[in-house]
Order: C-alpha cells, then structure tokens, then sequence
C-alpha cells in the first residue's frame, strides 16, 4: 500500500529533520542509562532496543548503562530476603549482593542484550567487573537526629560509588562495532563486589569517555519549574540557581547533579528524558523539540 501524499511529506520532514543531526553525531559516543517505565513495558522496551541500534547503524557510538531495582526487589521477595533502606539506598548484605549480582548482571542485562541483538544489532553484556571497568569503593552513610552531638556513620553494607573507570574494555567493543551493555556492579582493592546507583555509573562513563551526550531516563517529563512546565537548554548555571531557590529538591536532585556534574567534567550535554514517551531517545537526540530537559554548557 502507497503512503498518501500528506503522509509521505511527513515522513520526508522527518527525516530532513534527522539529517544534521545524524551528520552532527556520526562518531560521536552517547552514554544512555535505562531505566524507569522503559525498561519494564514491553513494548516500551522494544522500542528503546531499535532506537540504540538505529543509532549505531547511522554512525554513533552508543552505550547503555542500565538498572534493575524493581527486579532484585521482586527476586529479594521471592526469595524470603527483607528490603531495608536507607536515604533511598538498599541496604545491601553479602546475601542481597548475590541476588542483585544475580539481577544486574545476569538476567537484566542478558534480557537487554537479546533485545538489542532481536532487533539487528551486536550487543554485548558486562558489570563493572569485567576488564576492571569499575573500580569502587564502599559508600559512607550518615544521619544526624536533632538529639545527636555528631552524625552516626550507617553501614550499608556493598553499596558504593565510582572510584575509577578503566575504559579498556569499553574501547574495545565500541572499534569492533559491539553495543556495550553495562551492569553498575564495581569490584573493590579487597575483591569485593559493589552494588552502584546506576545513573552515577553512567555519568562517570560519559566524563572519563568525554562522551557528546549522557542520556538519563525516567518516568517524569523531565525537570520542572515551580509552574509544572518542563525546563530545557539550561546551563549548568541555572541549574545552581533552580536548586538554590528550591525548584529542584527531593528525588530529582540526585539525578540533576549526576547531569549537571557531567556536563561540568566535558560532556556536551546531558539530557533527562520521559522514557514513557515511545521511541524516547530517537526523538530527543533527531528532533528540534525533544522530550525532556537538555543541560548544556554550550549556547544555543
């Protein structure tokens, strides 16, 4: 059946729009954490799956960063394991690290690999562990009640940050034409395995890479201001003064510093995106208006 003549125009606005960008982000690395609604919706899913190897048929560089929290905390269920947590961090004993080494590094990033692969690209799976790609440390924790002199240090057992990123591996994959597909699990001096926020992963990634973009994904619109409009082409700036002025607190802080702190370090841009919003991350980086909240350094 031929396209009608409105809808064929449609198509070639497309893809006209598409062009520079694809021109402007040939060989160019995009670090995408997926996360969120995206990565629990079937169809969803499938969607982000062909946007990842679209780009990397046209000429980009990209890499997924992904999480897995919903997940280990169904298998943690199964399993009879209690949940705790602490500032929003699961508190995680060596028995919870087995499950979520399980988890992260096992059947979610084996299920994103089949995904991309199912739609014609070369996905490979790996944690932080392989090639030394991570090296972490464990995260210190306080709290301080009104009643305390100091604060209480909270063990929260394998749970830790970035210490250092060896991209060894990740060069290696990327010049064979493989989409790197990474489980935020570090190893630590002493061997140990830590279980690591996977937005910071993909942040340090996209710094030590000086990646073009840093892709985050979640299940809001993006970043908004006191009128519950999505703010965007912000600099890292006015990002300051929105959480000076408490536009931005709670939940969303985290995820505007691990932007903003990458964009700091050398990343062109750093983009949170609604990754309900299908093919989320083809329209953000191919299209004028995007779906989210863009933090550049650069004028626009």
């Amino acid at each position: 059946m031929s396209l009608s003549r409105d809808a064929a125009g449609n198509v070639a606005n497309v893809l006209t729009e598409a062009l520079p960008y694809i021109q402007r982000f040939t060989n160019k690395t995009i670090v995408v954490k997926f996360g969120g609604n995206a990565m629990t919706d079937d169809h969803l899913k499938e969607q982000f799956a062909r946007d990842i190897v679209l780009m990397k048929l046209v000429g980009m560089n990209p890499i997924v960063v992904h999480g897995g929290g919903p997940q280990i905390g169904t298998l943690l269920e199964q399993l009879n394991i209690e949940s705790r947590f602490v500032d929003g961090m699961r508190v995680t004993d060596s028995k919870t690290m087995d499950v979520v080494e399980m988890v992260l590094g096992g059947s979610v990033n084996k299920e994103i690999v089949n995904l991309l692969n199912h739609n014609g690209g070369k996905a490979v799976g790996i944690t932080g562990k392989d090639g030394d790609l991570i090296r972490a440390k464990k995260m210190q924790v306080s709290q301080q009640t009104p009643e305390m002199t100091a604060p209480e240090i909270i063990d929260i057992g394998h749970v830790g940050e970035v210490e250092s990123i060896d991209t060894s591996v990740l060069d290696m994959l990327v010049n064979s034409n493989f989409i790197p597909v990474i489980a935020p699990i570090g190893v630590g001096s002493d061997g140990s395995s830590y279980n690591i926020n996977a937005d910071l992963v993909a942040g340090k990634i996209a710094e030590v890479l000086m990646a073009e973009k840093l892709m985050l994904l979640t299940n809001v619109a993006g970043l908004l201001d006191k009128q519950g409009e999505v703010l965007t082409g912000m600099s890292t700036q006015q990002v300051d003064d929105l959480i000076a002025d408490g536009t931005i607190y709670g939940g969303m802080l985290p995820k505007i510093r691990c932007a903003q702190d990458a964009v700091k370090a050398g990343v062109t841009s750093s983009h949170i995106i609604d990754g309900r919003v299908p093919h989320a991350v083809l329209l953000e980086i191919f299209t004028d208006e995007g779906v989210g909240t863009l933090i550049t350094n650069r004028s626009l």
